[in-house]
């Protein structure tokens, strides 16, 4: 049959409180020294009794140290824990200034479109109409700059593509002058080979120059006092400036 679990309460009893103390205050001794050996750790233990006796173990080093030690972790435990707090605390502040901030601008965003003018005081409405008549000075100022800006950028391309026509336009009458003077040589080079074919040609092997020759200086013209019939066909068939020879 097993054990029971044993209900932790005060003992009544001061005899039987005194004597549970010695018993457990032992054990909880060798406790403490077992786990220093076993796991290599720094123990301290305090006990005060009843009575106010101290009871006390530490390890190899000696309590001061393990002392001071704690209270350096302690301490720097307790700094941590407030600087969260802090910080916890400056990020709620920061969020509900932004939030107040923000509902101001969305506020004054609707007074500058015109809307919920309503809560708004004669001196606030003139503040509000002299910030949009500095506000449009302002939009004015910059628009009347940006166009300045593009005009002039617009005259400058202008001037460059003027200067860029008038360079093509002289390409374009020098160009003119070469096809002319082309045209011309042409022309001229038709008409010559016009006027070599308007002479008339003749083909030289029809008659024997040297016996045409002499028979017309011989004879020249025959019993009748006409041409022959040979000086003739001669004079029709031979060119004018041989013609002309034979005359001679």
């Amino acid at each position: 049959m097993g054990r029971g679990r044993v209900q932790l309460k005060r003992i009544e009893n001061k005899i039987n409180r005194q004597v549970t103390f010695s018993k457990r205050r032992s054990g909880l001794l060798k406790k403490a020294h077992e786990i220093s050996v076993l796991c290599d750790a720094e123990v301290a233990l305090i006990v005060f009794s009843t009575k106010g006796k101290l009871f006390e173990y530490s390890t190899d080093s000696c309590m001061e140290r393990i002392l001071e030690r704690y209270e350096r972790y302690s301490y720097a435990e307790r700094q941590h824990v407030a600087g969260d707090l802090e910080q916890n605390g400056s990020w709620t502040l920061e969020h509900a200034k932004l939030k107040a901030r923000m509902e101001v601008l969305l506020k004054n965003q609707k007074h500058f479109m015109g809307e919920d003018l309503d809560t708004l005081g004669l001196r606030e409405l003139q503040n509000l109409e002299q910030q949009l008549d500095s506000a449009l000075k302002h939009i004015r100022s910059r628009k009347n700059q940006l166009m300045h800006e593009s005009i002039s950028e617009l005259q400058k391309k202008d001037k460059a593509l003027q200067e860029q026509n008038n360079v093509l336009a002289k390409k374009v009458k020098e160009k003119e002058k070469e096809v002319l003077a082309q045209q011309t040589q042409w022309e001229e080079q038709n008409h010559t080979l016009d006027l070599v074919s308007d002479l008339p040609v003749q083909p030289l092997q029809s008659f024997n120059i040297g016996g045409s020759y002499q028979a017309i200086r011989g004879s020249g013209r025959d019993d009748e006092g006409t041409p022959s019939d040979q000086h003739r066909a001669n004079a029709v068939l031979l060119p004018p400036w041989m013609l002309r020879h034979l005359e001679q």
